[in-house]
């Protein structure tokens, strides 16, 4: 059964919203399956990465709320994709070409940096629990298109 993207334990999805296919596909799982996208450009995003992983890899990270589990790079790609319903051969070729998606999609909307090396789940750290919230309004003040 889908999430309710307004209930406090809905996944947050930070995605690179400067990518106009990062930017369709946010707004595709929002709708699919209640997470809440908000964008690795928006304030409280770099604060929650401090707090989580002690720096601001750029990254997509999928933050699951109810699992306390932050899942980033390979292990984002990987989890959305068995939460979309995709098959598990489709969610495994999606982790295992994560770099090159990641290099394909950036060169194509002209983004000057690369992901960051940042493949696994993690527990949820304490203090980075505690912006999720943050990170829930930053998403509901997204421009119409992202939200």
């Amino acid at each position: 059964m889908p999430t309710d993207p307004d209930d406090a334990d809905a996944p947050v999805l930070i995605f690179d919203g400067d990518c106009p296919y990062c930017s369709v596909a946010a707004v595709a799982l929002r709708r699919l399956d209640g997470v809440v996208a908000v964008p690795w450009e928006a304030d409280p995003v770099g604060p929650f990465l401090d707090a989580q992983f002690g720096s601001r890899p750029f990254a997509m990270v999928l933050v699951d709320p109810a699992e306390r589990r932050v899942y980033a790079g390979r292990s984002a790609a990987e989890e959305l994709a068995g939460r979309a319903g995709t098959p598990g051969i489709v969610g495994g070729l999606v982790r295992d070409n994560y770099d090159a998606i990641a290099g394909v999609v950036g060169a194509l909307s002209g983004r000057d940096r690369d992901p960051a090396d940042f493949h696994d789940t993690y527990p949820l750290d304490g203090d980075a629990g505690e912006m999720v919230t943050s990170l829930r309004t930053a998403a509901d003040e997204a421009p119409a298109a992202l939200s």
